[in-house]
């Protein structure tokens, strides 16, 4: 069951990668929905996703 929310929180993620603000506050919520492992595999997910989204650098997790 964990897993299924790893992949609808990047399913979202992806979703709403358009908007910096957005994008953050999933992740925020992601932070208190995933296991601790989860999280970790998460933002490495998130550190390279951002690198093709030039409106994305620069967030601070």
């Amino acid at each position: 069951m964990p897993r299924n929310v790893y992949g609808y929180t990047i399913k979202i993620l992806k979703k709403v990668s358009f908007n910096a603000d957005l994008f953050k506050k999933e992740v925020e919520k992601a932070s208190k929905k995933l296991l601790p492992h989860e999280f970790n595999e998460l933002m490495i997910w998130v550190k390279l996703y951002v690198q093709n989204k030039p409106n994305l650098q620069g967030l601070i997790f």
